[in-house]
């Protein structure tokens, strides 16, 4: 594998497995096997050709999660050219700054984006436009607006009879950067992550090691594809491993979309995960009577079986039979719950979950790995598999990364799967990686004698309090988001303050549902957040949440804001990562009269 690159994998998967379905959207509209999607790929790739893009180019994808997506970035990836993807919520101006950084000339979008596109464009190297969704005839039309445009399929029948398609990506090299991802800029400009045909490979073929096997499966494809977690999982892992990939570009209809296409595989971020649990818990606790101790018993079966098998350790035949009844009478079907009754393989990543949270999924019998990565290390460093758990850590690192913790506790990492550098900044690449070779990640954490890593948090991110004390923002915040199903979204506030505070963010569908049952009349999110049933409810969960934490995390103040968060927007990257530094501004006056109200 160390000599080959994505295209020649995903070239023998076509020749392997070509009848097989490759993609298809989620509601059956758009279907294509592994030797049609080969056959869209070549001739995208020889359309672009046509256009001038060579190896070493750069092409910017603004597109939601569809197969489109995949047949344009996989063809620029054939031949020797670089795809990347634009987050669509993010605005001209950002936008404007990705285009300068990657130099790319031709952008490829969806219709709704293009306005947005044009804009960012202006003054940049950007020459044409491609919409895959758009009437060739309006495309026409449009050609003296802004530039250039194309509809993808009369780009598709653009290109000449004499390319020589398979020479372009024989030609490619492992060392080729294969794509671009551009951090989420949580506290500054984005920065491009060059990542290599051999970072991905490598990681590809590490995973089958320390996961369970999942060829010829099924994933959904609903998070950004300018984020290294869907990027890989949902496009670059299928070329390897024959899944088929569902398309899913309304991300509010994810539950019924699982519950639709039961995943072999799966990866979901930790508010995803806490939505899931409150509503499995909301579900369970209105259970009475004789379904509800049965219920009951089975979750209590299935925890003692999480916290029993957390070291790896192999369970006892007296105890195994009644945990294989309490699946099968509820367990199980809880899982169906959710979608994930067949899946193999499931990840949590792209921030920490909390271990009550992971204690809670184990028991329902879900093969839950927790990941930790960065973009810059081609997303999975290290993985705390479903076999060989420990609680409270991010597990081993993958075979072939070494791990160490500096005197300051920041995490640093060495490994094959690190990015070649950020695209035309040598010197914020120098800050991150040192001449010998190690990244430094800005996670503070450490490794024990097992080689199990512990993540505390963010370097930059650590609270420390009036009196001096260190703690961990997110450790508080996911501790209260287990605690309180009605909570979305917290932000712990402490910084050289006396004590912490919260800014809590309403899950709504669990906020309303909750309200209806107990016969509120208004279920707008502004009216909730003063409710006082929903805040003696809020009190309890933090309440909970307290009784886990050290007497200094306390939550001593807290306050329901009165609108919801939506990913990409002031609070929330589009993975659902916090800005906090954002967050703290746009807050100010709530934080203020937080410790106002105490003091």
């Amino acid at each position: 594998m160390e000599n080959t690159t994505m295209c020649a994998l995903m070239q023998q998967t076509i020749s392997e497995h070509g009848d097989a379905v490759a993609l298809r959207d989620a509601d059956n509209k758009s279907v294509l096997t592994w030797r049609e999607y080969g056959e869209r790929v070549e001739a995208v790739a020889r359309g672009l050709a046509a256009r001038g893009v060579e190896r070493g180019d750069t092409v910017a994808l603004m597109l939601t999660n569809r197969p489109e997506f995949h047949i344009v970035d996989a063809a620029v990836m054939h031949l020797g050219a670089i795809p990347y993807s634009v987050y669509n919520t993010s605005s001209a101006e950002q936008i404007s700054y990705l285009f300068a950084n990657a130099g790319n000339r031709l952008v490829v979008c969806e219709e709704q984006f293009l306005s947005t596109a044009r804009t960012a464009a202006e003054g940049s190297s950007v020459e044409t436009f491609v919409c895959v969704n758009i009437d060739p005839a309006a495309a026409a039309a449009g050609q003296d607006v802004g530039g250039p445009v194309l509809s993808l399929a009369d780009l598709e029948t653009s290109g000449t009879d004499d390319f020589d398609f398979r020479g372009a990506w024989s030609r490619v090299s492992p060392q080729d950067v294969l794509t671009l991802i551009y951090t989420s800029g949580t506290t500054g400009p984005p920065k491009g992550v060059e990542l290599t045909h051999a970072n991905l490979i490598y990681v590809l073929t590490q995973l089958p090691k320390v996961l369970a096997e999942s060829t010829g499966g099924r994933v959904i494809s609903y998070l950004p594809d300018a984020h290294i977690v869907n990027r890989f999982s949902a496009h670059y892992a299928p070329m390897m491993f024959h899944t088929t990939t569902v398309t899913l570009n309304e991300p509010k209809r994810l539950l019924e979309v699982l519950q639709q296409v039961r995943p072999t595989e799966f990866v979901g971020v930790p508010m995803l995960w806490y939505r899931f649990i409150g509503s499995i818990q909301a579900g369970l606790d209105q259970q009475s009577g004789l379904k509800g101790a049965l219920a009951r018993w089975a979750l209590r079966t299935g925890t003692a079986r999480a916290l029993a098998t957390s070291p790896g350790r192999e369970r006892p035949l007296r105890s195994r039979l009644p945990e294989l009844v309490a699946d099968r009478l509820v367990l199980a079907r809880r899982r169906g719950q959710i979608g994930l009754d067949r899946a193999v393989s499931v990840v949590t990543g792209s921030a920490p979950l909390d271990q009550d949270a992971m204690v809670f999924l184990f028991a329902l019998g879900l093969p839950v790995s927790e990941a930790w990565g960065m973009s810059e290390t081609t997303g999975v460093t290290t993985l705390n598999t479903a076999s060989r758990p420990r609680l409270g850590t991010v597990g081993t690192p993958l075979p072939g990364t070494e791990i160490q913790v500096a005197e300051d506790g920041e995490i640093l990492v060495r490994s094959p799967a690190l990015m070649k550098g950020y695209r035309g900044d040598p010197a914020r690449t120098s800050e991150t990686v040192d001449s010998d070779g190690w990244i430094h990640t800005g996670d503070v954490g450490s490794v024990d004698a097992d080689g199990y890593v512990t993540i505390v948090d963010r370097k930059k991110e650590l609270i420390i309090n009036a009196s001096g004390k260190n703690m961990s923002p997110a450790n508080i915040e996911n501790v209260l988001q287990t605690a309180c199903p009605l909570v979305a979204a917290a932000v712990a506030i402490g910084d050289r303050r006396p004590h912490v505070s919260a800014l809590l963010v309403l899950d709504l569908e669990a906020a309303q549902a909750f309200a209806v049952q107990r016969g509120l009349d208004d279920t707008s999110v502004a009216a909730l957040a003063v409710s006082p049933e929903v805040r003696a409810a809020v009190q309890q969960g933090v309440d909970a949440a307290n009784a886990r934490l050290s007497r200094v995390e306390h939550i001593r103040s807290w306050t329901i804001l009165p609108h919801a968060w939506e990913p990409g927007g002031d609070e929330l990257t589009p993975t659902l990562k916090l800005r906090r530094r954002s967050i703290t501004t746009k807050y100010a006056a709530e934080i203020e009269r937080l410790y106002k109200t105490r003091d």
